[in-house]
């Protein structure tokens, strides 16, 4: 959570991130990109990275700044 909004975290061996869904058609090409899938909607501008998505850490800081980039445009879920 950063600015009381969800930016990334790590659920097993997956990164879950939230980032622009404007942009979701480039995020989709990357390496370890799954989409994020509940009741049968797919959830644009959240994803799970898998480790072959993040294992450089160059792709981790990726990941990291896509997250980040959105997180002062993403609305706050704190009521």
């Amino acid at each position: 959570m950063i600015n009381d909004k969800l930016c990334v975290c790590v659920s097993n061996d997956n990164l879950m991130c939230r980032f622009d869904p404007g942009i979701h058609n480039e995020v989709i090409n990357r390496i370890g990109f799954h989409p994020m899938i509940m009741k049968g909607v797919e959830y644009k501008g959240y994803c799970y990275v898998s480790s072959d998505g993040y294992s450089e850490s160059t792709d981790f800081e990726y990941w990291l700044n896509l997250c980040l980039d959105f997180n002062d445009k993403a609305k706050s879920n704190k009521k």
